[in-house]
């Protein structure tokens, strides 16, 4: 497991609203949420379950969002992928927790330790946390991932 993991919003609500949030602790011992994330997560309001787990969860941090890299500006991503990246750039080691298809090849390309939300269920299943994983990726579909 990573000491830290800089996590975008997706795997946040999908996991919040299946009622599995705590696999996201699977991450890391310490998961960071930049500061661009925290604001579209907590904008969705005080009934969200997202929003009740950024607000709640001891083990998630807010941490301001550094400043993006050219390369990874090149991207176009969206700020949420774009400032979870860049803090993993800056902080060497630190796995990002992103689920969007191009955010996750910058990510790549970066040479950035890299997990998503499928992939936190599996190294649940494969660590015993959880008996199945089609039950939770079910979940999650369901959920609207």
């Amino acid at each position: 497991m990573a000491e830290t993991a800089a996590v975008n919003a997706s795997p946040v609500i999908y996991l919040a609203r299946a009622n599995h949030f705590d696999l996201l602790h699977l991450a890391a011992a310490e998961v960071l949420v930049p500061s661009t994330v925290a604001e579209e997560i907590l904008v969705r309001g005080q009934g969200d379950p997202a929003a009740r787990a950024l607000k709640e969860t001891p083990w998630l941090r807010r941490v301001e969002a550094p400043e993006v890299a050219r390369s990874v500006l090149a991207w176009d991503l969206g700020p949420g992928e774009s400032s979870v990246i860049a803090w993993a750039l800056a902080h060497p080691g630190c796995l990002a927790v992103i689920d969007d298809l191009e955010g996750r090849r910058c990510a790549e390309t970066h040479r950035i330790p890299l997990r998503g939300t499928l992939g936190l269920v599996l190294r649940a299943k494969r660590q015993g946390v959880i008996p199945e994983a089609r039950p939770i990726l079910q979940t999650l579909r369901a959920s609207g991932m």
